[in-house]
């Protein structure tokens, strides 16, 4: 009886001390048996690996240290006032019509409301105050404000913007400023750990992290010369033109833009390279506009079909399906079925590779194409022309103080070349908004513009310089669908 008291005390004392974890806490008991016959319990993971938590990047002095560079951007636009005639002059007998009536005419009447505002973010390239920032958080404003993290806030200057790269340049009338540290995106790997730091929803200096999910990704439509980085770190309205920092405290991108079904972060945000940023800067500092590069053809993406058709070892290179009359590349005997595969002996693995290319070569310098032409590979040389700028002149005429164009009501841009190539016309410029006199009129959104009082007009320079000082009535020879017809607008 005494022996089986004490055994059965035994395995009380070993059944307790499977129990505890020693320091007299109990714990759940646990059946060897069953964590040895039950694989899902055999293979589960530790909640919590050895030095996990140490493992992590800690960017608490990356923060400290350079996110006094970050700043806030707030911007307002007061609402656009007009003398109610709607552009019409004041012995215009269509303006006594809408007045009888008590209608207001077409696009006129003081505009009413409060000002627009918004925010964003930039951070201080030099310490004398200059800071870089997106062009779509500043491009209409009115008034620029910039909050540093001290609290101070100046008014801001916009030197000037770039709609194709969204990069924006304002400065600060202040001396001392602390500044980032420029990096190098060419050295970026999928993978690797990133920061950003921005005013999101008007809350500013938020950091937050993620990693670079790609590289170079072609986002943003055919107008965007852009290679992008991809990121999941968060990012939502208020981050626009704030930093993207690498694991060593450099600025290695601008954050630009998120996809998103909602209008807030889904895990995929966009930043703008640094070095596309910085070249963008230099040019707008020190000529006030952005000069680019041209050969003139449409392309498309070559996918495995077409490959295959064309005798390439793998979809590569950028499918020349048009080129413009009278292009460097038509010169150049480039024709339609040619892949375009180096740039400068760059390769070229997508449209997007040859677009961000071509448009950072010097305008009149010689570019040299690799081509593929009937299954062999050969070089074409060229004479790169300049881009034409494509910025409505709505928009440019706020910036300029006043333009004829858009005294009429027209907002234009030039046609792209496969929009060319769809429509088959002859014309270059396309009608993009009207108001006042040009609405009035009956000139459409769509409209091909052709010519100006008779004397045809292939650029937006030249449309500029016929109606310039036109007081009477502009005869507008426009195109569209499969007519060309003459509007008579009257001059303002």
């Amino acid at each position: 009886m005494k022996t089986s008291l004490s055994v059965l005390f035994a395995a009380l004392c070993a059944t307790l001390s499977a129990c505890s974890d020693g320091s007299g806490a109990d714990q759940p008991p646990q059946s060897t048996a069953a964590s040895q016959s039950d694989p899902a319990q055999s293979n589960m993971v530790p909640t919590r690996a050895p030095g996990a938590a140490a493992a992590l990047p800690d960017f608490t002095a990356l923060v400290e240290q350079y996110g006094k560079a970050v700043v806030n951007v707030e911007v307002s636009q007061q609402p656009r006032k007009s003398d109610g005639s709607g552009g019409l002059t004041a012995d215009d007998p269509l303006l006594d019509f809408f007045r009888r009536f008590g209608l207001p005419p077409p696009g006129g009447g003081p505009e009413q409301g409060m000002p627009a505002r918004g925010a964003g973010s930039g951070f201080i390239v030099s310490d004398d105050g200059y800071i870089l920032t997106n062009a779509h958080v500043v491009a209409e404003a009115d008034e620029v404000t910039v909050r540093l993290t001290d609290r101070r806030e100046f008014l801001a200057k916009v030197i000037g913007f770039d709609p194709r790269s969204d990069v924006a340049v304002i400065r600060i009338e202040a001396k001392n400023l602390p500044t980032v540290r420029m990096g190098d995106p060419s050295q970026l790997r999928p993978g690797e750990w990133v920061l950003a730091i921005g005013s999101p929803f008007g809350l500013d200096s938020s950091a937050t992290a993620g990693i670079v999910s790609a590289t170079a990704r072609a986002v943003g439509g055919p107008e965007t010369y852009v290679p992008f980085i991809q990121t999941d770190v968060a990012v939502n309205p208020g981050n626009s033109g704030g930093p993207l920092f690498n694991l060593r405290g450099e600025v290695i991108g601008m954050n630009s833009m998120i996809f998103s079904r909602t209008g807030g972060y889904m895990g995929l945000s966009f930043a703008i390279p640094i070095d596309v940023a910085d070249d963008v800067r230099e040019q707008l500092i020190k000529t006030g506009r952005v000069v680019r590069g041209r050969i003139g053809v449409a392309v498309q993406e070559v996918n495995a079909q077409l490959a295959q058709s064309f005798g390439l070892d793998r979809p590569r290179g950028a499918l020349v399906s048009a080129t413009e009359k009278d292009s460097p590349a038509a010169k150049a005997d480039v024709k339609a079925g040619d892949v375009i595969l180096a740039v400068n002996g760059r390769e070229i693995d997508r449209v997007g590779d040859l677009r961000n290319e071509v448009s950072k070569t010097k305008p009149g310098s010689t570019a040299e194409l690799g081509i593929w032409r009937d299954g062999k590979e050969r070089t074409v040389k060229l004479q790169v022309d300049e881009l034409e700028e494509q910025e409505p002149v709505r928009t440019a005429a706020r910036q300029t103080g006043g333009d004829e164009t858009a005294r009429l009501g027209i907002a234009v841009r030039p046609l792209t070349p496969e929009e060319k190539r769809q429509i088959e016309t002859e014309g270059n410029l396309v009608v993009q908004e009207v108001s006042g006199p040009a609405a009035v009129a009956g000139v459409q959104p769509g409209d091909i513009i052709l010519g100006v009082n008779g004397k045809s007009v292939t650029s937006m320079q030249q449309l500029r310089g016929a109606v310039k000082g036109q007081q009477s009535t502009v005869a507008l020879l426009v195109e569209r669908g499969n007519a060309q017809i003459f509007i008579p607008i009257r001059g303002g």
